[in-house]
């Protein structure tokens, strides 16, 4: 299987397109505090690279979250569109956006530290707390 696909998915109401030329068949959980607001659970994510294009921008909501990171939804259903790091431009984007049509690995859990004690998933995979993923991809901030 390949590690990544090209892809194309929507929100729930069909206002906002998404397509991917290069989407991770990766998908990581997100256990941070901030992600668990806004999910009601970990976010499952798969990475996007940068070059991503979206049809009925005029439809997207972006909330500035963190000072690296921006989160992005559907302003007419609400659904989740995607985290973007700023620095990069780096999309990771809800897997659940692209139907069942990928066949997605399960790979790693980020903030695993922030985990809520009332699940835990069976799968072996990497596990990173929030100050190692900080460490790689933020550096200096400690906010998610």
């Amino acid at each position: 299987m390949a590690d990544y696909e090209s892809a194309q998915g929507q929100c729930l109401c069909g206002a906002v397109k998404v397509t991917c030329p290069e989407m991770s068949l990766n998908v990581g959980a997100c256990h941070c505090t901030m992600c668990q607001q806004w999910t009601g659970g970990p976010f499952m994510a798969v990475e996007c690279g940068s070059n991503v294009s979206f049809e009925g921008k005029d439809a997207i909501t972006t909330y500035s979250s963190s000072d690296w990171a921006d989160r992005g939804f559907c302003s007419h259903c609400g659904t989740h569109l995607f985290y973007r790091f700023k620095h990069s431009d780096q999309y990771m984007m809800p897997a659940g956006l692209f139907g069942d049509s990928h066949e997605f690995n399960f790979t790693q859990q980020i903030f695993i530290d922030e985990k809520p004690n009332y699940f835990c998933f069976a799968n072996d995979i990497k596990a990173m707390t929030g100050a190692e993923v900080v460490a790689i991809f933020a550096g200096e901030s400690e906010s998610n």
